[in-house]
């Protein structure tokens, strides 16, 4: 099994009131029940102000390399992930459990 951990940070001047990160937000919301292979999703909003912290993360699950590539590539994933483009930056860590 595979953990597909993604950390979003909003850019400079970005809140995550804004409609459009409300939008994103959401898009993440409903993604892992659109996707066949998605074993287990979670998102949501970070809750410290510590400085070094991620503002938004994923924290998912898939059974394989087939399953997270297909996840990548299904069309609902680039739907919900092309705004985030626009007005923040992650990183992520793919790793068997």
């Amino acid at each position: 099994m595979i953990r597909h951990l993604v950390l979003f940070k909003l850019n400079e001047g970005v809140e995550r009131e804004e409609p459009r990160v409300v939008a994103g937000a959401r898009a993440f919301e409903e993604l892992g029940a659109l996707v066949p292979g998605v074993l287990s999703w979670e998102c949501g909003w970070n809750i410290t102000d510590r400085p070094v912290a991620y503002d938004f993360a994923i924290n998912s699950s898939v059974a394989d390399t087939a399953a997270l590539v297909a996840y990548l590539e299904h069309p609902a994933h680039q739907a919900a992930v092309t705004p985030w483009t626009e007005f923040a930056t992650w990183v992520i860590a793919d790793y068997e459990i």
